[in-house]
């Protein structure tokens, strides 16, 4: 039995070719990684693009391509040169993952970076569909993409109800995205298939009046474009508590670079101890000499995917910086400096704060 949804769109153009007529006309055609086939620049514009808006992306981008242009650059730099590149752009694991990933294409791929999506897949920190994305830019390969704005593209269009992160309903998802393929112009369809997910069918409150496939669209029909997808399953995350010290000799402050592992991994961040660790003891252990002063900050709150972490903060001021304690993983450096580093994001707001001396950040 034909549905409704398939009756409507048996009297219509197919999906790919409203979808890329819409681009043509309303699509983004002038974002610094578009209008090349440079599998490099599109490589970094897609992993800096996950989770991430394209406003907040696109400087980023812009002074990474500038210090790194291309695959044997980001290999032969260091990673500290990467992290510094990175900061503020918040994931600092996709930093990390394009700099191993750029060392696999020169040890595994002679330097060309990999034209199959397998390959490209193979990669450190590149799933299915951010593949599929740069083949399809690159090289005009026919394969689906679905990240999250195109799962919510098609999940209305085709009225698929439930978390779309669920395995079942994710892979119903890759059936109708590999379904509605084009033959050809895989890149402005690929285009068109974000920008329809980012500017059009939004989260909240979607532009279905400009919508090219609204005629169609199952959850438009049914009045149900509120409900779908459905969001992620509410779960209580795990509450954990650490203090940060901020300590200072004059016009430094004392960094250490975090464990190869777990959070923040390999960044360089103020030093860490347990809520319940007494600070004076702390502050012997790592400078050798007991505080001069001793003030506790109001809490930060930070959001991370598994767990929450509040971070009391605490500003020590010590009478010199011991140039012995230097080493590569300790530094005293000024506010200034530490700034143009690999720092985490709640390291960089006390930075900033202390730097434009605007307490009631804290």
């Amino acid at each position: 039995m034909r549905t409704a949804a398939h009756r409507t769109r048996d009297h219509l153009p197919p999906f790919a070719a409203r979808v890329v007529a819409w681009h043509a006309r309303y699509g983004r055609h002038d974002l610094p990684w578009q209008n090349t086939r440079d599998p490099y620049r599109i490589w970094l514009s897609e992993v800096m693009l996950q989770q991430t808006q394209v406003s907040a992306v696109i400087p980023y981008y812009e002074r990474f391509v500038a210090a790194l242009p291309d695959v044997a650059a980001l290999a032969g730099a260091p990673l500290d040169t990467v992290f510094a590149l990175w900061s503020g752009l918040g994931y600092y694991r996709r930093a990390r993952h394009l700099h191993a990933a750029a060392n696999a294409i020169i040890q595994k791929h002679g330097g060309v970076f990999p034209r199959d999506v397998g390959e490209i897949a193979a990669l450190p920190g590149i799933g299915r569909s951010t593949a599929a994305a740069i083949a399809a830019f690159a090289y005009g390969t026919r394969a689906a993409i679905l990240d999250g704005n195109v799962k919510r593209v098609f999940a209305r269009h085709r009225g698929i109800e439930g978390y779309p992160g669920e395995a079942k309903i994710e892979q119903r998802l890759w059936s109708i995205a590999e379904s509605e393929l084009p033959d050809a112009n895989m890149p402005a369809y690929t285009q068109a298939m974000m920008d329809l997910g980012a500017t059009v069918c939004v989260r909240t409150r979607p532009r279905c009046d400009a919508c090219p496939v609204a005629e169609d669209c199952t959850a438009r029909r049914e009045r149900c474009v509120d409900r779908i997808p459905a969001p992620r399953p509410l779960r209580a995350l795990p509450e954990r508590s650490a203090r940060m010290l901020m300590i200072e000799a004059g016009d430094l402050l004392l960094f250490e670079r975090r464990a190869e592992s777990g959070v923040w991994a390999g960044l360089w961040s103020l030093p860490e101890v347990g809520i319940d660790d007494d600070v004076s003891v702390a502050c012997v252990s790592r400078v050798g000499a007991a505080p001069l002063s001793c003030a506790a900050l109001p809490p930060i709150e930070h959001g991370f995917t598994h767990f929450r972490l509040t971070i009391h903060p605490v500003r020590i001021g010590v009478a010199a910086a011991p140039a012995a304690l230097a080493s590569s993983d300790r530094a005293w450096w000024t506010v200034e400096h530490a700034l143009r580093q690999g720092v985490p994001a709640p390291v960089r707001r006390l930075l900033e704060a202390l730097r434009s001396k605007e307490a009631e950040l804290f």
